[in-house]
C-alpha cells in the first residue's frame, strides 16, 4: 500500500493483504513531510510551556512538573512501567495488524512524533516483524495503553518481537533487520501508547472473519433451502423488496444467484396456486421452518452491522487518536479524549450479537438437519450407515451446541463494564479491546458450528437424486469440499480433527472464499 498524495489510505482489502498476504506500506514524501512538521512544531512550541506527557507526569501523576534532564527518562518509564500485558500472546497476524493501524494513525502527522519512529515501523511491517502484546491489560480509555506499551516496548529494543511468524528477543530482531532502536526525542512513548490501535487493529481482523462467516451462512443456507426443495417467494426479489433493507436484499439476492439453475427448488404458483389440492390435510408443508424461510430477515441485520462496523473501524483507523493532539496548522496542542474507545467498543458489541445469530441460525439449521421429525427426509442424524450400530453426527451435533450456548453468554455487550481505575483518573472507560477479544472468541466458535452444518449437508447430498438435480453452485461447492479431502460418510470413527481441519479452511480461506468453494453473486466483492 502506498500513501496517496498527502493522505494516507487504508481499505479494508490493503489492511487484509497487509496483515494476511505480506503486502507492504509505503510512506508518501507529502505525509514524511506533515509528521516532520508536527515534530519541529511541537519542539518549538513546547519550550516554556506546561504539556501532558512532556515535561509532566502522567494521569493522577500530571500536577508533577519533570525537568528537562528527565523527560527522556520519562517516555522510557513509561513503557517499562506498562509493557505489563497478561494472558496469552496475540497471533503474529494480530501484532502486525496493530502495528499496521498505529503507523497509519500517526501518518495523519498530528502527534508531535519524530519520523524515525515510523520510518522503524514501516521496515517492521514491510519486514513481517511486530512486537508481541499479550491479551490481557487494556481498558480502554487512554486507549490500549498495555498493549500497545508492549510495542513501544519492542520499538525501543526490549520484549519480543514475530520475525516471519517466529518469537525472538526484540534486540535479535532488529539486529537480524540491520535496524537501530526507536530513540525518545520528545513524546515517542506516550505517542505510540495512548491510542486504539491494537483494539482497532483486532476489531477490523473481527470485521474480515466476521463477512467470511456471512458467506459460508448464506451457501449453508441456500443449499439447505435446496436439499428440502423449497418454495422460492421466501427469498424472491418481490418480497425482499417489499421491506427494502439493504442487507435483507442482498442476502436475498445472494441466495436466488446461487440456486439460480437448481431443479429441485419450487415455484409455489406451479404447485399451490395453479392446482387443484385435495383433501383437508396438505401433506406438503405450506412454508418452512423460521431457519429456513427467515434467512433474508435474520443475516440481513448482521451484514448491515458488518457493513456499519467496517465503516465506523475504518475511520477510526485513520483518526489522530492519541493525547494531546498536535495541531501544526493552527499552532496549538490540544488535550483532551480522543484516545476513548467507545467506538470501537460499540461496534464489536452490535458485531457480536450479530455474529452469536448467525451462529444460532446455523445451530438451528444443523438441527433441522439432524431431526427427521422436522425435516420428513432425511435420516436421523445424517446417519448414512445402519440405524440403531451407526451415529452418523450424533456426537458431533453436541460441540456445535456448546459453541452456539457459549456465544449466548459471549453475547453480553462488553462496554457497559465500566470499572474505574487510575486513581479514578480513567472514571469510565470502554473495555474495547475486551469487546474485540470477546467477539474473535465468538467467530472462533462459529466457526466450529459452520464446519460441523457444513459436514452435516455434504451428508444430505450424498443423495444421487439430490445431487443430478442441484444448482450448478450446489455441485461447486461439493467438489471443493472433496477436493479439501471431505466426502459423506457411513462408519464411526473419531471426528474432532475432521472439524478442526475444515475450521482451519474456513479460517485461512478468510475474503477469498471463492478460491475454497467458488461461486457466483459474493456479498463482498473486492
Amino acid at each position: 500500500m502506498m500513501s496517496d498524495s498527502d493522505k494516507i489510505i487504508l481499505s479494508l482489502e490493503t489492511f487484509r493483504d497487509i496483515v494476511l498476504g505480506g503486502g507492504t506500506i509505503h510512506l508518501s514524501e507529502p505525509v514524511w513531510k506533515r509528521v516532520e512538521g508536527s515534530y519541529r512544531f511541537l519542539a518549538e512550541f513546547n519550550k516554556g510551556k506546561v504539556i501532558y506527557g512532556i515535561n509532566t507526569g502522567f494521569g493522577p501523576m500530571a500536577p508533577y512538573r519533570i525537568n528537562q534532564r528527565h523527560q527522556k527518562e520519562l517516555q522510557y518509564n513509561l513503557i517499562r512501567s506498562h509493557a505489563s500485558g497478561g494472558g496469552a500472546a496475540l497471533s503474529p497476524e494480530e501484532c502486525r495488524a496493530t502495528l499496521v493501524v498505529r503507523l497509519v494513525t500517526l501518518a495523519q502527522g498530528q502527534s508531535g512524533i519524530h519520523p524515525e519512529a515510523l520510518r522503524l515501523m514501516q521496515h517492521l511491517v514491510n519486514q513481517e516483524a511486530a512486537p508481541v502484546i499479550f491479551e490481557i491489560g487494556g481498558v480502554g480509555a487512554s486507549g490500549d495503553l498495555v498493549q500497545l506499551a508492549h510495542v513501544a516496548l519492542g520499538l525501543i529494543g526490549e520484549g519480543d518481537m514475530y520475525y516471519q511468524k517466529v518469537r525472538l528477543p526484540a534486540s535479535d530482531v532488529l539486529g537480524q533487520l540491520s535496524l537501530k532502536p526507536m530513540e525518545v526525542h520528545i513524546r515517542e512513548g506516550l505517542a505510540i501508547m495512548n491510542g486504539t490501535a491494537c483494539m482497532t487493529a483486532l476489531a477490523l481482523l473481527n470485521i474480515l472473519h466476521a463477512r467470511h462467516q456471512l458467506y459460508l451462512a448464506s451457501v449453508a443456507s441456500a443449499l439447505l433451502n435446496e436439499a428440502v426443495r423449497c418454495y422460492t417467494d421466501h427469498f424472491s426479489e418481490p418480497l425482499a423488496e417489499a421491506r427494502p433493507h439493504p442487507g435483507q436484499l442482498r442476502i436475498a439476492a445472494f441466495m436466488r444467484s446461487f440456486l439460480k439453475d437448481s431443479g429441485l427448488t419450487r415455484l409455489r404458483h406451479q404447485h399451490l396456486y395453479e392446482k387443484e389440492s385435495f383433501g383437508s390435510i396438505l401433506k406438503d408443508k405450506i412454508q418452512e421452518y423460521y431457519s429456513l424461510r427467515c434467512v433474508p430477515q435474520i443475516l440481513g441485520p448482521v451484514l448491515e452491522a458488518v457493513e456499519t462496523a467496517t465503516e465506523v473501524l475504518l475511520r477510526e483507523a485513520h483518526s489522530v487518536n492519541d493525547n494531546p493532539v498536535v495541531d501544526a496548522i493552527r499552532q496549538d496542542v490540544f488535550h483532551g479524549g480522543n484516545f476513548h474507545g467507545d467506538y470501537v467498543a460499540y461496534e464489536m458489541d452490535k458485531l457480536r450479537i450479530g455474529l452469536t445469530k448467525l451462529g444460532l441460525l446455523a445451530e438451528r439449521q444443523l438441527n433441522f438437519v439432524m431431526n427427521p421429525k422436522l425435516n420428513n427426509g432425511f435420516p436421523p442424524f445424517a446417519n448414512l450407515g445402519r440405524p440403531g450400530l451407526n451415529f452418523g453426527l450424533q456426537g458431533i451435533q453436541f460441540t456445535a451446541v456448546s459453541s452456539a450456548a457459549e456465544n449466548q453468554t459471549l453475547a453480553n455487550p462488553m462496554s457497559i463494564h465500566s470499572i474505574p481505575n487510575n486513581n479514578d483518573n480513567q472514571d469510565i472507560v470502554s473495555m474495547g479491546a475486551n469487546a474485540a477479544l470477546l467477539t474473535r472468541r465468538v467467530i472462533a466458535n462459529n466457526y466450529r458450528i459452520l464446519a460441523v452444518l457444513h459436514m452435516a449437508l455434504l451428508q444430505i447430498f450424498n443423495d444421487a437424486s439430490l445431487r443430478q438435480a442441484s444448482a450448478s453452485h450446489s455441485r461447486q461447492w461439493i467438489q471443493g469440499m472433496e477436493r479439501q479431502g471431505f466426502t459423506a460418510f457411513r462408519d464411526d470413527r473419531a471426528r474432532f480433527a475432521d472439524i478442526q481441519r475444515l475450521e482451519d479452511i474456513f479460517k485461512t480461506s478468510i475474503g477469498q472464499p471463492q478460491k475454497v468453494f467458488p461461486c457466483s453473486g459474493l456479498l463482498f466483492p473486492d
